[in-house]
């Protein structure tokens, strides 16, 4: 337990060092900014005709009810509500009132990328974006460092047996769907 806070501390420190409104600013859009990928990462895969899509969309959904079950069932208050973290430099609007561990963004969004595996340059912007993502959980405070970690495990291991399994999905996904059997 003790290298588990030693961890977050020095994660803690290490963003306090580089903390700045203008980066403030970027982090707390980059945030929700999955509102918009995730719906173009959908998209780019339809267009390519990728059945990889119905697993990606079952992926998403199967993580995020995993992470939230976990969430509610942990209940670890966010370090932006314990005030003896010292995050000074956050805004106070940054803070969510839900729990901390593990991270939803990390848990959704980690994995995911299993599915981009077919287009090397969408995978690279999606991996950066995520790195962006992930660092600014910790960076406004929302999570602790090691939430962003179990929180990319998590991901890692589900949506791995999930991609490993991908062709049968998309045959139920085409069975759910009819309509889709035209465009695949």
């Amino acid at each position: 337990m003790q290298l588990i806070t030693q961890l977050n501390d020095l994660a803690f420190h290490a963003v306090k060092a580089i903390a700045s409104t203008p980066l403030n600013q970027v982090m707390q859009a980059l945030g929700p900014s999955f509102l918009v990928v995730l719906p173009l990462l959908v998209i780019y895969l339809l267009l390519r005709h990728d059945k990889n899509v119905f697993a990606l969309v079952f992926a998403g959904l199967l993580l995020y009810l995993v992470s939230d079950t976990i969430k509610l069932l942990v209940r670890e208050p966010r370090p932006c509500d314990v005030q003896a973290t010292g995050l000074t430099w956050i805004n106070a609007p940054a803070c969510e009132s839900s729990f901390s561990f593990p991270s939803n963004h990390a848990s959704v969004l980690t994995g995911l990328a299993f599915f981009t595996e077919k287009y090397k340059y969408v995978r690279i912007a999606y991996i950066l974006w995520l790195a962006l993502v992930l660092f600014g959980r910790v960076y406004l405070g929302l999570h602790y460092f090691t939430d962003v970690i179990a929180g990319m495990a998590i991901s890692i291991i589900i949506s791995y047996v999930i991609y490993v399994y991908r062709q049968q999905l998309a045959k139920i996904g085409m069975r759910i769907m009819p309509f889709t059997k035209r465009w695949f």
